[in-house]
């Protein structure tokens, strides 16, 4: 007696390991193949077809075990898994002619179960902005310029910084891209229920808002350090050591050629991390453009809880009243409907009775018509066109009064009077009559701290990566500020009513441009 040893692993035709995904029963093959990859994970490696009907979810457990085998062999053939004679629980010869198989994944099926636990993975993922995720990054670059000081840095040290700061950029990039690209489909209210929308627009304004603000004051402090590391060019000692330990495992004639690579692939991530949060080469930052989207988001989601209302509200829409008449016109017989359709709809009928002339006049004489006789069975009036043109109209009664709008004019310049009031008391408050701290300003009132922040913003929308200087004049043209980047660094604290604003200092001066006195300091 011989036994003819198993057959090596067949090799798929083209993508025929997907092919269980077209066909009917795809449910139970797809339970099939998730008990073989479970059991996978637990060293498990063959199967016996009692096995895998005992591992099936009770909802998907066919009523007879052959049902199962029939998945089994299906399988088989289109390459995901493959048998063996099962000669284990042989007792008999006769055991050798009855159709006993165990199963195993080959190497295409296990490479479509992992592409289909992506693809699952992937449609179910939401995403979401990590505040979180951007101070790890701050945290791991100070790490780096630590280890950059050092004249020898450590190759653990630097390889596990740069690991853990490509990890959380990867994981930042793809997590902004996925919720960004299911905020869109929020917004198209594709995919979600209306009432699960206007129950969470709320929390997803003000989760969109908190990170737009962590990412204004944390973006800008990634980019510094970012530069910090590439202006004396400490970065790229450390990409090598990370590159030398990562090929220290390769074989000793393909050192040079890993060692290369892994370089490369450094050099590579570092770049992304660098075109992530510095606009260079004539391209915006892709942290300024999720920032752009973000802000864009917001208002785009309250257009839509606004036209969910008025949906709600019942009110009429024009263009779907227009749409409605179109299909409508579409829809009727014949011309003599659409004609019918068209009066009905807009009115439009002819005005017989102003077409009066001499003839119909005297043809009116000669054959009365009764003032009973409905306008519409009557002959048409022909009335001369001049009367169009000289007749006038006087409206008869008494005229309307003139209402007295003294109270609103003075209410009106009262405000507008303590609204200058506040503002000039504001600009003189900010005016610095030189350079000073940004720290040294102080407690400021709501007035001029809501001024103060519009003359930073306007600062801060001109200054670039690499700037230490900038200037700025406000959109009315009435102030001027000179921002300037402190050696030093330190954090600035300004004491407001609303709390209190913090962040990094710089030196500061505040000009009014509107002091025809000479006291602003120009």
């Amino acid at each position: 007696m011989t036994v003819t040893a198993a057959a090596p692993e067949p090799r798929p035709d083209g993508y025929s390991p997907f092919v269980h995904l077209t066909v009917q029963n795809t449910v139970l093959y797809r339970q099939v193949m998730r008990a073989f990859v479970i059991a996978k994970e637990r060293f498990a490696v063959h199967l016996r077809p009692e096995d895998v009907y005992a591992a099936l979810p009770a909802e998907a457990r066919p009523a007879e075990l052959d049902a199962v085998v029939k998945a089994l062999d299906s399988l088989v053939g289109w390459g995901n898994l493959r048998a063996d004679p099962d000669t284990a629980r042989v007792t008999a010869v006769e055991d050798f002619y009855r159709k006993r198989f165990i199963y195993q994944l080959t190497r295409a099926g296990e490479a479509a179960e992992e592409a289909l636990g992506v693809y699952d993975e992937a449609l179910g993922r939401r995403g979401a902005l990590q505040a979180v995720a951007l101070h790890d990054i701050v945290t791991q670059l100070r790490a780096l310029l630590v280890l950059a000081a050092e004249e020898q840095p450590d190759q653990a040290k630097t390889h596990l910084a740069l690991d853990a700061l490509a990890s959380r950029f990867a994981a930042l990039a793809d997590n902004a891209r996925a919720f960004m690209g299911s905020l869109q489909r929020t917004i198209d209210l594709h995919d979600v229920e209306e009432e699960v929308f206007l129950a969470y627009k709320d929390r997803l304004i003000q989760y969109l808002e908190r990170f737009i603000q962590d990412l204004i004051t944390l973006g800008g402090r990634i980019a510094r350090l970012i530069l910090e590391l590439e202006e004396d060019g400490s970065i790229r000692p450390l990409l090598r050591a990370a590159a030398r330990r990562e090929a220290v495992d390769a074989s000793p004639e393909e050192a040079d050629h890993a060692e290369r690579e892994a370089y490369d692939r450094w050099t590579g991530r570092w770049s992304g991390l660098a075109g992530w949060f510095i606009s260079r080469d004539g391209r915006e930052s892709q942290a300024r453009l999720l920032r752009g989207r973000a802000l864009g988001a917001i208002p785009q989601l309250l257009a839509v809880v606004r036209s969910l209302n008025e949906r709600r509200a019942g009110r009429s829409d024009r263009s779907a009243d227009f749409r409605t008449l179109a299909r409508w016109f579409a829809e009727a017989p014949d011309d003599d409907d659409r004609h019918r359709l068209w009066r009905t709809a807009f009115g439009l009928y002819p005005a017989r009775h102003l077409t009066v002339d001499a003839d119909t006049l005297a043809a009116r004489t000669a054959l009365p018509v009764p003032a009973a006789t409905p306008w519409a069975e009557a002959e048409p009036l022909r009335i001369s066109p001049q009367l169009r043109r000289t007749g006038s109209y006087e409206r008869r009664g008494k005229p309307r009064k003139v209402g007295d709008r003294e109270e609103p004019r003075r209410l009106l310049a009262e405000v507008a009077a303590k609204q200058a009031a506040e503002t000039a008391a504001a600009r003189a408050r900010l005016v610095t009559g030189g350079s000073t701290r940004l720290s040294g300003l102080g407690e400021l009132d709501p007035v001029s701290f809501g001024l103060f922040l519009q003359l930073l913003g306007d600062a801060l929308a001109t200054w670039r990566p690499g700037m230490r200087h900038t200037v700025a004049t406000s959109n009315d043209g009435s102030m001027e500020i000179r921002l300037s980047a402190l050696a030093d660094g330190g954090t600035a604290e300004i004491r407001t009513a609303g709390g209190v604003f913090r962040g990094p200092d710089h030196l500061i001066e505040i000009i009014d441009l509107t002091d025809t006195d000479g006291d602003g300091d120009r």
